[in-house]
């Protein structure tokens, strides 16, 4: 007799999602079965969930939810780095035909995931893989942040951001950071220099910070405007502008006259080709030992939502009324 579990699935887009009991996955060769234990909300649900993300491709109907954080139930035939008890995290399904974390259980591939950071709840584990993944491939895989390096990043107290600037820190780079007026204490609490993007150009804080020459690393959470303004402010010869949200039309001219380079991240690319996903199971891993070691924490919501409540916390996320990551507890 098959098993059922609880999932809140999207049955068409612009509706709500409908609790519902569903076949519960088994482990495949390869796959760890996930009991979920809290699933992570990311604005690209929402654009999911509103028809609005043909680039996640998603066939209904979907259980959505990228991030996970849960607790090993049983391992497929071939996994050899995970065991039942084990408490794992990861960037795991919700696009691509891949099912997500809004649900009681998922089979997840092994590449997938890393065992979670002790230091840390559920909750909050679940806050962090689309973010820090997406971070640490601008920063670390693309750019190759290190000590000493000037590092600028664009949006500094959003989900990726904050991320960003410790992440940055943690490598030894000097880091400052743009946001609104409201949200310089988080940004500084963070460790970065802040600007405030409304009441200074770009020409006046590349002078301010850099003497002129511009930053050796642009990270872009931003996009549009924010994108082209990342071009005119990086270092001649030497400055790498990175971004996750390049999708717009730009003129590269004030990038080429600087002689820079430019890297777009795409962190949903392994779960809709299958490519790469071992290198995510090793991004989770090396953020698990940052976070263990206090150099990596994540700004949390302080409403707290059950799987009867995604849709409240869709609509929070929505509306902009969270202040920090949103996530669902589903056990």
């Amino acid at each position: 007799m098959k098993q059922t579990m609880k999932a809140a699935v999207l049955n068409a887009f612009e509706a709500p999602l409908a609790l519902s009991e569903v076949e519960r996955p088994v482990a495949a060769k390869g796959q760890v079965l996930v009991k979920i234990m809290a699933s992570g909300v990311n604005p690209l649900d929402i654009k999911i969930a509103g028809g609005k993300a043909d680039h996640a491709n998603v066939t209904l109907p979907a259980i959505l939810g990228i991030d996970m954080a849960g607790v090993v139930e049983a391992v497929g035939e071939g996994v050899t780095g995970f065991a039942p008890g084990d408490e794992v995290w990861g960037m795991t399904g919700g696009v691509g035909g891949v099912q997500g974390s809004l649900a009681q259980y998922a089979a997840v591939d092994a590449d997938l995931l890393a065992h979670k950071p002790t230091s840390i709840s559920m909750r909050e584990a679940a806050a962090l893989p689309l973010v820090f993944i997406t971070a640490w491939e601008g920063l670390v895989d693309r750019a190759k942040v290190g000590p000493g390096m000037k590092v600028l990043v664009h949006g500094g107290a959003g989900g990726v951001g904050h991320i960003a600037v410790q992440l940055a820190r943690a490598y030894g780079a000097d880091v400052y950071a743009t946001g609104s007026a409201a949200q310089r204490a988080t940004i500084e609490g963070y460790g970065a220099t802040f600007i405030d993007y409304q009441a200074s150009t770009v020409d006046e804080y590349v002078r301010q910070h850099t003497g002129g020459e511009g930053f050796d690393i642009v990270y872009d959470t931003v996009g549009g405007a924010t994108l082209d303004a990342s071009f005119a402010a990086a270092k001649r010869y030497h400055g790498h502008v990175v971004s996750c949200l390049g999708w717009g039309t730009h003129a590269l001219a004030p990038l080429s006259f600087r002689a820079a380079t430019y890297s777009g991240v795409f962190t949903l690319l392994p779960l809709l080709s299958g490519f790469g996903r071992a290198n995510h199971g090793a991004i989770m891993t090396a953020a698990a030992k940052l976070v263990d070691d206090g150099k990596i924490s994540v700004l949390m919501d302080a409403q707290r939502y059950a799987l009867a409540d995604v849709g409240k916390a869709h609509a929070a996320l929505q509306a902009g009324t969270a202040r920090g990551k949103v996530v669902v507890e589903v056990a």
